[in-house]
């Protein structure tokens, strides 16, 4: 089967996966008082942290139009499917249905398309994509291929920690007060994906500690982990993912360890620092 994997920027691919043909990204718009910068292959992740850093203002995303996930069907492949942003946090999930639907319109159902909701972001979309290139590389039928997808995406676990509480600061998340505290007592909170929605586990004072805490959390979770996909995408930190890598891996084993590096969308999120765990 010819198939291609089109993602949001948020799907944050591995440097690999960049050079595959097989996916596609549609890329957000990230916006930093009046700077506007395009989350595509031309993103500069340490000159976008230090704009947001000397930002006055909360750096905004705005999801691609639909006539922008449309053009991006009108390819070769038979079978496309689609992997968004939780559509609990973007607009994005909403785009690519319309844009199937202005596809359809003018070609008809020529090819077969699916709109996945990740439920998710960053290494869960990366964690689901490579899942839809394994089963169609199996040769599955679509519908087979889009059902075990949505299955495997029900069973994820998204678990992240965040360097700065900044960003929540800004977006009224957090009151100027609880803030403070947070900074200065060194509280790092420890969050998961609860069904699309981002939700507050636990703190911990350190971010050694979090992250710690973070795998006890991830590997109690996770199930049976020993032919799970571990995907860790961090935000300028390698050395933090490796880190965790390791945490990990001395509580269980996984069939295999990927890990990726934050493009715009879930830097803008996550923050200089921030790591990002899907099992």
């Amino acid at each position: 089967m010819t198939y291609k994997i089109i993602g949001d920027s948020c799907l944050d691919l591995t440097d690999e996966l960049k050079k595959d043909a097989r996916f596609q990204m549609v890329p957000l718009t990230l916006q930093v008082d009046d700077a506007q910068v395009i989350d595509d292959e031309t993103f500069d992740q340490k000159s976008f942290l230090e704009l947001v850093k000397n930002g006055k203002e909360c750096p905004k995303t705005a999801c691609p139009s639909p006539e922008k996930f449309k053009e991006a069907f009108e390819c070769g492949a038979e079978n496309i499917f689609v992997i968004t942003l939780s559509s609990h946090l973007s607009g994005t999930y909403n785009a690519a249905v319309v844009g199937k639907e202005l596809y359809e319109e003018e070609h008809g159902k020529d090819k077969n398309i699916a709109v996945v909701d990740s439920l998710s972001a960053s290494s869960g979309e990366l964690n689901i994509a490579m899942k839809i290139r394994d089963l169609c590389e199996q040769e599955l039928p679509f519908d087979e291929v889009v059902k075990q997808a949505e299955s495997y995406r029900d069973s994820m676990e998204t678990f992240f920690v965040l360097e700065s509480l900044d960003f929540l600061r800004k977006n009224g998340r957090l009151t100027g007060l609880q803030a403070f505290f947070a900074t200065t007592l060194n509280i790092k909170p420890i969050m998961a994906g609860d069904k699309g929605v981002i939700v507050k586990l636990e703190q911990a004072r350190g971010m050694n500690k979090a992250l710690s805490r973070m795998a006890d959390i991830a590997v109690s979770r996770g199930g049976d982990t020993k032919n799970k996909r571990l995907i860790i995408a961090h935000c300028n930190n390698r050395d933090r993912a490796e880190q965790v890598k390791e945490l990990l891996c001395s509580r269980a084993s996984f069939g295999e360890i990927v890990i990726t590096d934050t493009a715009g969308v879930a830097t803008v999120y996550a923050g200089d620092g921030g790591i990002i765990v899907t099992l």
